[in-house]
């Protein structure tokens, strides 16, 4: 720890002292000095002797003022407005005490009778007060800039200090900017700005200038050498936001951004600057919900099967924002429960009240004991086994939990007469090409039959959404380790495209399309525009910092089986049907027509099926599932 330097300390303040001092009594004698042309008398000497007569007063009331005013106690290294704004009340009311305290020498015969009622004339006054601003202020901002301008220099010779551009000429550009600026511009200075309002053009913006629009970014960065961009533009429309996102990325620059309006109205800094990830490239408009169509959460138990996964822990949190009475996490995997158990504890402070039940769904003992205990009412079912290469060597692993652990839980949900029961399957699920995705088609169907069988009692819905950004054993982390390792970075195709959804996006959805719900539909997320896996990891690759293909490689390692270049979200014979929700993020396909005693004859051969059954009888219930079985080679 630094040692204080306390007589270093006292030395500076006795010198600030000294020359605030020195600057009020010279402030007064200058104006004057400036009216001995236009005066009678002009003696300077004369002049001299009277200031030195009230100097002790002056100086005395001065002091008081400036301490009171805690000028002496500001780091007038940072200081901004605030502070000189002190000085100058504190200097205005001194010039005012100046006046009172020369009409009282006056009178009471301690002024020289020579000048007229003992005061200066209020030419002297005012100049006097604003010359003590000038100087008193002054100095201060000098020192301020010249102990910044030091404290660069020797940033700059000890490490490269970044040079910053900054994307939006606005409030909130301001805002960092200043903030660079306190922190002596130790995360980067910026040197340029841009914004798309023409009106900025050639104007600065606390020093910096407006160069151009966001169009204009890569141009600029090289012009300027710019090693970091800064988007500040958190009001623009999210499509907008994204496109100067992507413009910015091809710089190769370093990308950081501001909080957004939905961030910052969440309580997030609006200092607060965080860096730029993938799922910021692939934003898309903010999903608007309806409080009202989630009105059915409220007051209610809510079940949350698989509630300690990605997409299960984020529905936790957003069912919690509909007050529901409380949220039952089930789930296998203890740790990931215990994790979101602490944290929306934390942050609901124990409202709504959160249980944690461990147990699996192919265990229907232990399912009826956790509904006996809760009896839920709404029950969300997120358990499941997804990720396709391990399903495809463990098929027997995947119908028992996909199918008979839905199953399971739809049977319980009917026997303890819960009222809406909200299953999520994958686009995976459309013509499956896979044993993971055919399972979860076989879900969808499992749902259809349940809503049929229970007579309308409970409300039966599937949710069909693509891939999820930052879930667990998606391509984003998988990508971000193999950077972390110097590459390179694997991609299966150059052609392969997958849809793309944020995990709270996601789950506000299926929140959502539970409230649409009137019995027996699959309900299909609008996910977009496909998204080349390619592009992906050509972004994630300068994102972090680096140069595709010359700094990280990347390399084609052929499809694996039961992949496909791209995946769908609606059935063939779904699409005429398919029509839009309330919500114009969400769409609803109608229920296709089953044969019910064919279809329980069907999973009961499923039940008892040898490993080596197990695709024969997915096919015979899915007839759109066509195996993928070889590598597709890429040369």
């Amino acid at each position: 720890m630094k040692r204080i330097n306390w007589k270093d300390m006292f030395t500076k303040q006795v010198l600030m002292v000294l020359y605030d001092i020195a600057a009020v009594n010279l402030s007064y004698f200058i104006a004057q000095l400036l009216m001995l042309p236009v005066i009678e008398n002009n003696n300077i000497s004369f002049w001299v002797k009277l200031f030195a007569e009230r100097s002790i007063p002056v100086t005395i009331v001065f002091f008081l003022l400036l301490n009171a005013f805690r000028v002496y106690a500001s780091m007038w290294e940072y200081a901004g407005i605030r502070e000189l704004t002190n000085i100058c009340t504190a200097v205005f009311i001194g010039g005012l005490s100046s006046v009172a305290i020369d009409i009282a020498m006056s009178n009471f015969g301690f002024s020289m009778s020579e000048v007229k009622n003992g005061c200066l004339s209020m030419y002297v006054y005012v100049m006097g007060t604003i010359i003590a601003v000038v100087l008193i202020g002054g100095m201060r901002l000098i020192y301020r800039l010249v102990r910044r301008h030091m404290r660069l220099r020797k940033m700059q010779r000890q490490k490269k200090v970044d040079r910053v551009m900054i994307v939006g000429a606005g409030d909130m550009g301001m805002i960092i900017i200043s903030e660079l600026g306190a922190n002596n511009y130790s995360k980067g200075k910026p040197v340029v700005a841009v914004d798309d309002n023409p009106a900025k053009f050639g104007k600065r913006l606390r020093g910096v200038p407006v160069k151009g629009t966001c169009d204009d970014i890569p141009d600029l960065a090289e012009k300027y050498k710019i090693d970091t961009i800064i988007i500040c533009i958190p009001s623009v429309a999210t499509e907008r936001q994204t496109e100067i996102m992507r413009i910015a990325v091809e710089t190769g620059c370093k990308l950081k951004t501001s909080p957004s309006i939905l961030e910052m109205s969440e309580g997030i800094n609006e200092n607060k600057i965080r860096d730029v990830n993938i799922s910021d490239l692939l934003a898309r408009p903010e999903v608007k919900l309806d409080p009202e169509v989630c009105n059915y959460i409220t007051g209610q138990t809510v079940l949350v099967t698989g509630g300690g996964g990605s997409i299960g822990s984020e529905l936790c949190r957003q069912i919690s924002k509909y007050k529901p009475e409380r949220i039952v996490v089930f789930d296998i995997y203890e740790n990931n429960a215990y994790m979101l158990k602490n944290q929306l504890d934390s942050y609901n402070k124990g409202k709504p009240e959160l249980y944690i039940r461990i147990g699996s769904i192919r265990d229907e003992v232990r399912l009826r004991e956790v509904f006996e205990e809760f009896r839920p009412t709404v029950v969300f079912h997120a358990a499941a086994h997804k990720h396709v290469p391990l399903m495809e060597d463990s098929p027997k692993e995947a119908v028992k939990n996909n199918i008979f652990g839905t199953y399971n839980v739809a049977k319980t949900a009917i026997d303890f007469k819960v009222k809406r029961f909200v299953s999520i399957s994958t686009d995976k699920a459309v013509n499956p090409a896979n044993v993971m995705g055919a399972t979860k088609r076989v879900t969808e169907m499992v749902v259809q039959y349940f809503q049929r069988k229970c007579g309308g009692s409970t409300l039966f819905a599937a949710v069909r959404f693509g891939n999820v950004l930052g879930s667990s054993g998606s391509v984003i982390p998988i990508f971000t380790e193999q950077i972390k390792d110097g590459g390179p970075v694997t991609v299966t195709h150059p052609d392969i495209t997958r849809y793309f959804m944020t995990i709270p996006e996601a789950s506000q959805l299926v929140a959502q399309a539970g409230g649409l719900a009137k019995g027996g539909e699959v309900f299909v997320l609008d996910m977009g525009e496909p998204v080349k896996i390619l592009s992906l990891a050509e972004n994630l690759i300068r994102l972090s910092g680096y140069k595709p293909y010359s700094e990280i490689g990347i390399e084609f390692s052929g499809l694996r089986p039961g992949e496909k270049l791209y995946e769908e979200l609606v059935l063939e014979e779904e699409s005429n049907e398919r029509r839009m929700t309330a919500n114009n993020k969400i769409f609803v396909t109608k229920p296709l027509e089953m044969d019910d005693k064919l279809f329980e004859k069907k999973l009961e051969e499923l039940r008892n099926a040898e490993e080596s059954e197990i695709r024969g009888l997915l096919k015979e219930i899915v007839p759109n599932y066509v195996e993928q079985k070889e590598y597709s080679s890429v040369q």
